[in-house]
């Protein structure tokens, strides 16, 4: 359901203003709302503007830091360490990325572990980071309890997402986003302010029963994708990012929009690695080529009207919307005007229609 369509620049403009409000740097401010718009442009509609309520929230509350000082420590010449020192996920992500992507051009592959960290939002706008600079890439995130592990009734493992990018030839790039779970909960969320129900599958409630409610859904745990193989992807995100890197970890993470007497201490992972590592870059370019051609040509199953890449529905929508706008439901954007008002900063200039088709 959408009730206004906004441009791509508005967005952008609209959420540096509030965040400039709350005394971000411009140049941290306009990393935040460059990842919250793209996941709008993406399609990603849980993760963009409309998480920009409950973030501004933990800045007022000083569970955020506005300005943190971000120094990566070497431990190797191809691994870091980072303190996120509570700031912006968006910040601290895109920061050790390209601390990632520095050591892989020395050295033809970086990590960086972080944390003390907070939510970071879309996990491709990192992985196409990396994909900008050329690179392979990794992105694991941990996250607060919200799904049991396999057999379990009572959250305990993040809904944690796992992504992967491959820059392509002439052709796609990879950029595969998932979480391990059915259903991350922002879906679930948007779900609940659009008073819609939730498909079976999703959710438990509170007493471990299938619900398509989704307040009774927020109130108990998601399914993982795959049964136990869901659940040991989520095992190991809180492994990579937790356990390995100081971070809080089984069950400690703090939930965002829950946890108020105290920061979240979220855990990252991060990967870049030289696609011409251990062959020329061309062949590299012309393999990946033929593999896209391949799978483009797989001839689709019954109620499929073309195999696609992952990431190519996404980078589509991303085009289609740059030209269309960004469409908001008449809940958020009234969330997001009331922002503005408390701020003191402009609104965000919607249109009732689809800007140009």
């Amino acid at each position: 359901m959408s009730d206004g369509y906004a441009r791509a620049e508005d967005a952008g403009a609209f959420a540096r203003r509030l965040l400039a409000a709350y005394d971000l740097p411009e140049r941290d401010a306009a990393t935040v709302a460059a990842c919250l718009v793209r996941a709008d442009l993406r399609g990603v509609d849980t993760h963009g503007l409309v998480r920009l309520p409950g973030y501004l929230d933990r800045l007022r509350r000083r569970l955020v830091n506005a300005r943190p000082a971000l120094a990566p420590e070497r431990v190797t010449p191809v691994a870091a360490a980072l303190d996120g020192q509570d700031g912006f996920g968006f910040v601290v992500a895109t920061r050790a990325m390209d601390e990632a992507i520095a050591m892989a051009r020395t050295s033809g592959a970086g990590i960086v572990s972080v944390r003390r960290s907070t939510h970071f939002g879309m996990a491709a706008n990192y992985v196409l980071q990396a994909i900008d600079a050329g690179m392979i890439a990794m992105v694991l995130t941990n996250a607060s309890p919200a799904m049991p592990p396999w057999g379990g009734r009572e959250a305990l493992l993040g809904t944690s997402p796992l992504a992967v990018g491959a820059p392509g030839g002439r052709r796609a790039h990879y950029v595969l986003d998932m979480s391990p779970a059915v259903a991350a909960r922002g879906k679930i969320r948007l779900a609940a302010r659009r008073g819609e129900d939730i498909p079976p599958g999703y959710a438990l409630d509170a007493e471990g029963r299938a619900t398509t409610d989704p307040q009774a859904a927020l109130g108990g745990v998601v399914l993982p994708i795959g049964g136990p193989k869901g659940s040991g992807l989520a095992l190991l995100m809180d492994i990579m990012c937790g356990v390995l890197s100081g971070a809080a970890f089984a069950g400690d993470v703090g939930d965002q929009y829950k946890s108020y007497d105290r920061p979240q201490n979220v855990g990252h992972f991060f990967l870049a690695l030289k696609p011409d590592l251990f062959l020329p870059a061309d062949d590299y370019r012309a393999r990946m080529d033929i593999l896209v051609d391949r799978i483009h040509a797989n001839p689709p199953m019954e109620g499929v009207d073309e195999v696609l890449l992952p990431g190519e529905i996404e980078a589509r929508l991303e085009a289609r919307r740059a030209t269309t706008g960004i469409p908001y439901g008449d809940r958020e954007l009234a969330a997001l005007r009331e922002e503005a008002r408390r701020a003191g900063v402009a609104e965000l200039p919607i249109a009732g229609h689809p800007l140009r088709h």
